[in-house]
């Protein structure tokens, strides 16, 4: 379709599909630079991985990453056309909802290092299962390239661990288990500041220190440390880039109120996985009151309320003191955290429910996470958590 109005001084070129265009263009605008890529998939902490990956990197190299959520089949093209000549390394997250998206994204990066960081629950309504996610998720693995190529996979998780010995290209694996080549041990936190773990590598042994919340945040570590190392980083300039590592907005951010109360930010998105490792961060924290504020997530198809009662029953099994569950599927998480003993829990259809139930239920010293499909648009709440005095 031609443009209603041409702007003058604007050059336009005529093409039958543009999305088909935009990817050639892309591709061709990529192998000008002829520099090595990694492309990141996942079900859950794709965009985590990347961010973790580039604070490496960057050490050594000038990078360029995936800003936001450019993570699509217009988004990354976009993402390619941001390169120019000081560009070393770049570090690309691709995402999918069916078949044939990550083989698309993959064909047009081909990176030289691949990273899958793990298969979960995330779009299950399109794909119907996890064995399915799997073999989406797999479809990177032809792309990756033969010359120098490395395949980075969470050895934790059942199904990439299946892969072992079949994959085209060098494989390594990252996770806590026995023999893995990438191994995290001895995991603590420091309260809600930061975890610390002996990291054994091919290359490093040591204590680190990782600046984020929650014991999940190993496996973006692990993957950065053989990502940095197949680049040819030090263990000193790997440990350097993990300590310096920034969580992209809305990513579990740490927001102090200067009160005592503190607030989990984690409302960019959420699936089955990333909820139960967020409840995690809320429950190891050492406060009073512990106060989870959760709404819907989304593109479960079917096996929505399932999965729903399944977080809010995790609620209850780590001790969680209070509810507020927001959306249409707020009956089903109220329903399995009854069911595993809450008390304090409040179904809302809405927001606008929410928000006239909250002051009654900020106390001194909370910890408050709020978390929920990005099209809840939380952060709405966590404004307003900002502003509330807590009751006496």
């Amino acid at each position: 379709r031609e443009p209603e109005h041409y702007q003058d001084g604007r050059f336009y070129i005529k093409v039958e599909d543009t999305q088909r265009a935009l990817r050639d263009l892309a591709f061709w605008y990529k192998e000008q630079f002829r520099i090595p890529f990694v492309g990141v998939t996942g079900s859950v902490g794709k965009t985590t991985a990347k961010d973790m990956i580039a604070s490496v990197l960057s050490v050594k190299y000038k990078v360029l990453k995936t800003e936001g959520n450019f993570n699509n089949n217009v988004g990354l093209p976009l993402t390619l056309l941001r390169l120019d000549r000081s560009i070393q390394i770049g570090v690309v997250e691709m995402g999918m909802d069916r078949f044939g998206e990550i083989d698309y994204l993959g064909d047009i990066v081909r990176p030289e290092v691949g990273v899958i960081t793990n298969i979960g629950d995330a779009h299950i309504e399109r794909l119907g299962s996890r064995e399915n996610i799997f073999r989406a998720k797999c479809e990177l693995l032809p792309h990756i390239q033969k010359e120098n190529g490395l395949l980075v996979l969470n050895g934790d998780d059942a199904l990439l661990a299946t892969l072992r010995g079949k994959t085209p290209v060098p494989t390594v694996f990252c996770g806590s288990g026995e023999g893995l080549e990438y191994r995290a041990q001895s995991v603590s936190s420091e309260g809600l500041d930061s975890l610390h773990s002996r990291i054994t590598t091919p290359g490093m042994d040591r204590e680190v220190r990782i600046p984020a919340l929650g014991s999940h945040m190993i496996y973006p570590t692990l993957i950065a440390a053989a990502v940095g190392e197949h680049f040819g980083l030090t263990a000193d300039e790997i440990e350097q880039g993990i300590t310096r590592f920034v969580p992209t907005r809305m990513r579990m951010n740490l927001v102090q109120r200067g009160d005592g109360i503190t607030i989990l930010d984690d409302t960019y998105n959420a699936n089955p996985q990333s909820m139960r490792a967020a409840i995690s961060v809320l429950a190891d924290s050492r406060s009073a009151w512990k106060l989870a504020i959760l709404g819907d997530m989304f593109e479960l198809g079917p096996y929505s309320p399932a999965l729903h009662i399944g977080v809010g029953e995790y609620l209850g099994k780590r001790k969680i003191d209070c509810l507020v569950a927001v959306g249409d599927q707020a009956r089903y998480l109220a329903e399995g955290a009854r069911s595993a003993g809450m008390t304090a829990v409040y179904p809302c259809a809405d927001k606008k429910a929410a928000r006239e139930i909250l002051p009654e239920l900020i106390r001194p010293n909370s910890t408050i996470l709020v978390k929920a499909s990005r099209g809840m648009r939380m952060e709405e709440l966590v404004e307003q958590l900002l502003e509330l005095t807590p009751e006496q």
